[in-house]
């Protein structure tokens, strides 16, 4: 029991350091901060970019494994309907608060995606472990073929940032299913990697080094084959098309996003695993692990943060000054949750999901 608990503080660890990641990253692009500086910080920055919410979603899929264990093991249908209602409300609850941020101008909104992600995990919580494979390769591979024959660009403006269509009904499936932040093709695949890194058993050390050494060789070639190949194409297709088909960066989200991410993933969640089990470690984690326990809270916290530094000017800064602005909310973010987690199990917007989930089984 008592590495049961370390490895689900390692998946809370892992969650704060994806809060981490995920300021940073939109800090970045929403106070319209400048790539010049050191270019150890460029790097950096530039490799956070869909990399912290990866983690979060694959983080989500070993959730509801972890969560619905019992329902896969005895195949019962009436305990599957219930896990699967329990999941809808959640997600019920997470596309309102997600369209809620969206009209208050948040456009880099991950949770109204996220609500879909977890809809359609709830089909594959008493499939096998193959059939989550399967149908994760068939998903990334029908997300390539539409990068290949639709147009990436339809819907957004001349710079990128603002998806102009969202509001119809043409524009707002696009966004969801293939061209938005955070599309389901193939964003979902994540999840489905967390439901099946769930089954494995993360209690035996040697499993756990063998995927780590997996996702680290996985990574550098990768990345490695990434910029090959953009070396030798871009001279016969052009630079925008070969970057577009072969870089690491999440938009558009090709096989090698996909890829790079899912290894630079699973090399955090492991290595937060391994910390947590670590007795000289788990005082000094203690911040990080109730942060990752109020990660939604801390979510809709960053862009309050975000739509007070719009207000008071704040909105075009240097690259090292919003890394800064990112470290102190952080900071801030942990102090909150290690005072409010002495009084209460749940952060204020974990509550608030809960107890409108509460509310809707007694309506039912």
């Amino acid at each position: 029991m008592h590495n049961q608990m370390n490895r689900i503080y390692g998946f809370d660890t892992a969650r704060a350091v994806a809060i981490l990641g995920m300021v940073i990253v939109n800090y970045k692009i929403a106070l319209n901060a400048t790539e010049e500086g050191d270019a150890w910080l460029v790097y950096f920055t530039t490799l956070l970019e869909g990399r912290a919410s990866a983690v979060f979603v694959i983080l989500a899929g070993i959730g509801i494994t972890l969560m619905t264990r019992k329902v896969r093991l005895s195949q019962d249908d009436v305990l599957l309907k219930s896990a699967r209602i329990q999941i809808w409300k959640r997600s019920l609850f997470l596309l309102g608060l997600g369209m809620l941020l969206l009209l208050c101008g948040w456009r880099a909104d991950i949770l109204h995606y996220y609500a879909f992600y977890l809809v359609v995990g709830s089909f594959f919580i008493e499939k096998s472990s193959r059939v989550l494979v399967w149908t994760l390769c068939a998903i990334l591979g029908i997300s390539q073929i539409l990068l290949l024959v639709l147009d990436y660009t339809w819907g957004w403006d001349a710079s990128f940032q603002n998806f102009e269509a969202f509001w119809t009904a043409t524009g707002f499936i696009s966004n969801l299913l293939f061209n938005g932040y955070h599309p389901i093709f193939p964003w979902v695949c994540f999840l489905l990697l967390g439901m099946w890194l769930g089954r494995v058993d993360l209690k035996d050390t040697l499993i756990r080094k063998k995927l780590a050494i997996g996702a680290l060789i996985g990574f550098v070639l990768v990345e490695f084959c990434s910029a090959l190949l953009i070396y030798f194409s871009s001279p016969v297709i052009g630079l925008e098309i070969a970057q577009y088909l072969f870089q690491t960066k999440p938009m558009p989200p090709n096989l090698f996003y996909m890829l790079s991410s899912s290894c630079t993933a699973i090399l955090t969640i492991l290595g937060c695993i391994y910390l947590s089990e670590r007795s000289t470690f788990q005082n000094w984690l203690s911040p990080w692990v109730y942060t990752g326990q109020l990660a939604l809270t801390h979510y809709v916290g960053h862009f309050l943060l975000l739509t007070i530094l719009y207000l008071v000017g704040y909105s075009d800064v240097t690259l090292w000054i919003a890394v800064l602005i990112s470290f102190l909310f952080f900071l801030g973010a942990m102090l909150f949750s290690s005072i409010w987690r002495r009084f209460y199990k749940r952060g204020p917007i974990e509550f608030m999901m809960r107890k409108m989930s509460s509310v809707i089984d007694k309506e039912q």
